[in-house]
């Protein structure tokens, strides 16, 4: 009796623990990477862990850096770095591009936004959007142009020029 015994207990333990590890995953939400619904075309507020990166499919957990893109039929997607947003954007045609402004604490047109170089950001990429030009600022078409030249901060032979040239 007692050899039957300790397998099934052994095997019961671990059907066990693997319903309980499905149950707390199947409970845990999701972020979203598209809401959908957005006629007006507006920046949606975002909260963190609620929605995720379309680009590289991190959570976004700091809102300060993020951006958005709207699209025709109302769908919006979630950046968590503006630089995700300047390497997704030239295969897409966006309606309107909205980015988080450090200087406004709040969502600005990301074309007439204005981007400070050399900052940390969640995915190393060194831009923060500004409502208003700066010492050091690029404008929206001089960091798509950098982001897809590579001249960001994740790029170490660059990191090292902007940090010499302070």
């Amino acid at each position: 009796m007692k050899k039957f015994l300790k397998p099934l207990i052994i095997v019961s333990l671990f059907i066990a623990a693997i319903v309980v590890t499905v149950l707390t995953l199947a409970q845990k939400p999701h972020p979203r990477v598209v809401l959908t619904g957005n006629e007006s075309h507006e920046a949606i507020n975002i909260f963190p862990r609620a929605y995720q990166c379309a680009r590289c499919k991190m959570e976004i957990v700091q809102t300060d850096f993020a951006a958005e893109a709207v699209m025709k039929d109302g769908k919006t997607l979630f950046f968590d770095d503006v630089g995700c947003l300047a390497l997704w954007l030239p295969q897409k045609d966006p309606v309107k591009l909205w980015v988080y402004a450090k200087d406004k604490s709040g969502w600005i047109d990301a074309k007439k936004a204005f981007y400070s170089i050399g900052n940390k950001t969640p995915m190393h990429y060194g831009f923060i959007a500004v409502s208003k030009d700066c010492d050091g600022c690029v404008d929206f078409e001089k960091m798509v142009e950098m982001m897809q030249k590579g001249e960001h901060m994740a790029n170490p032979v660059f990191a090292k020029k902007v940090e010499k040239s302070r």
